[in-house]
């Protein structure tokens, strides 16, 4: 757990993580709801699920934001690569 940041609601990041979202934005949107002063909304964009994204779509988002080695992953490598990032 050394590197994933301090969670304030570690049922609301469990429950975000298991629906697909990445540990940095899981993490920001927990410690957001646990903040009374905040009322982030808990899905974000209206985005599908990667799994339904093209191979090509998949890589091209994993481009934007810097994924090592993504030209030698599969569909499913990529999926996984996104939701870690």
């Amino acid at each position: 757990m050394a590197d994933r940041p301090s969670i304030k609601n570690e049922k609301l990041y469990e429950d975000l993580r298991d629906e697909g979202m990445s540990k940095e934005k899981a993490a920001r949107i927990a410690n957001a709801k646990a903040n009374d002063d905040m009322s982030p909304s808990k899905k974000g964009g209206k985005q599908p699920p990667y799994e339904e994204w093209s191979k090509d779509e998949l890589y091209k988002r994993a481009q934007e934001i810097g994924i090592e080695g993504r030209s030698d992953m599969t569909k499913d490598e990529l999926i996984e690569a996104l939701r870690q990032h």
